[in-house]
């Protein structure tokens, strides 16, 4: 095989990089529409966010290049260290963390806020597919068999630790986009299905007995009740819904141009730079370019499940699985919410909601993606190389 067609089979999924660029401009764009008329945020600064946000996907970009230039066992190496990491981030949280919109989620060092549940995300992704695929090898199994029961239970004790300091704060939000992606990497490791319906069972008990005992807050409950009837409190709850669905109503097909939304440049819709970025793009952009985001983000869904079909690795699919779950369930909630399908929660669009915490965690996933996806490719490319024989003449 020569070096050309090598180089080309053991590239990076193009598809997958220009989907995740596209999304950060047009998420830079949409940031910066949603804060130019805020003084209020900005200072006076028209482009503060814009030149923050920009920064943010450099950065981003710099550790997905990393990443993918690591060699995958040392992937493997450091992913009990981002485990612990992001177990020791969320333990600060909770006894040194800023109280944000209710939620004890941030840690604040002079300018800079850090959210360590959006890292907890892929470290629970990360430490999952290594607990099964470390005993599927020990016990030198195939691939194809699947997680048994004990994977099953270490693989869920990866993932209550992080997912009770969450509950915790609390941080409703991010631990229905845990859940989602614990579910999808349980699939996609084998796991028997009656473990899946017991989880399953076992999760709907769980948020009836929360409701019932009254666990949640007041504010979440509220949140709630506005989903079902934003009416109920027009001025409370209600209002991030009622205002987020006038501002993508007022859109129509082809919107009302960047930068000339008129609920945007009045500031009617709370948070909209974050979790309501979506309503930037159906009031500004219309159902054109809001369907060029879904477009895009369907993109990454899927190169992501195929890299994980690919994989011959049971830790690179597991963990690419379980990513392509983490985005889709997150920016379903996200868009959902926007539009009134889903109940606020507070979840940021993945690559497009301004944030740096939300934005490194992506792109950290994105650069293990294309690591998964440059050893599946390099395998059978590896498999290919012409071998040198020694001819004896009798």
């Amino acid at each position: 095989m020569s070096r050309a067609a090598l180089a080309k089979v053991s590239g990076p999924d193009r598809l997958l990089v220009l989907a995740v660029l596209g999304l950060s401009v047009i998420g830079c764009l949409l940031v910066w529409s949603a804060t130019s008329t805020r003084d209020d945020l900005t200072g006076g600064d028209p482009r503060a966010f814009l030149e923050k946000q920009v920064l943010n996907v450099a950065i981003g970009l710099a550790l997905l290049a990393t990443v993918v230039l690591t060699d995958h066992r040392w992937v493997r190496i450091v992913a009990p260290l981002v485990y612990l990491a992001s177990i020791g981030g969320l333990v600060l949280v909770l006894t040194m963390g800023s109280v944000v919109n209710g939620s004890r989620s941030w840690l604040m060092f002079g300018g800079l806020s850090v959210q360590p549940s959006e890292f907890a995300k892929l470290a629970v992704v990360i430490g999952m597919a290594l607990v099964v695929a470390e005993r599927a090898e020990n016990r030198r199994l195939r691939s194809s068999r699947g997680a048994t029961g004990g994977d099953v239970a270490l693989m869920l004790l990866i993932a209550v630790v992080p997912a009770g300091l969450i509950l915790a704060q609390p941080d409703l939000g991010t631990m229905l986009v845990l859940s989602a992606t614990v579910a999808g990497v349980l699939a996609a490791s084998g796991a028997d299905r009656r473990w899946l319906a017991l989880l399953g069972v076992g999760a709907v008990g769980a948020a009836v007995a929360a409701v019932a005992g009254g666990l949640l807050k007041e504010y979440q409950v509220d949140r709630f009740l506005a989903f079902t009837d934003p009416t109920l409190d027009p001025r409370g709850a209600g209002y991030n819904v009622e205002q987020a669905r006038i501002a993508v109503g007022n859109g129509g097909f082809f919107g009302q141009g960047l930068f000339d939304g008129s609920q945007t440049r009045s500031g009617f819709v709370p948070e909209q730079h974050t979790d309501f970025v979506f309503t930037v793009a159906g009031e500004e952009l219309g159902l054109l370019g809001a369907g060029v985001i879904i477009a895009l983000l369907g993109v990454v869904l899927w190169r992501a499940l195929r890299i994980a079909a690919r994989t011959d690795d049971l830790f690179g699919r597991v963990a690419a699985s379980g990513i392509a779950c983490w985005f889709g369930f997150q920016a379903f909630q996200n868009i959902g919410m926007c539009l009134g399908i889903m109940p606020v929660t507070g979840v940021p669009l993945p690559f497009v909601s301004y944030g740096g915490s939300s934005m490194f965690a992506s792109m950290l996933a994105v650069g293990l993606l294309l690591n998964i996806s440059r050893r599946a490719a390099e395998a059978p490319a590896a498999r290919l190389q012409p071998t040198s024989r020694v001819l004896v003449r009798t």
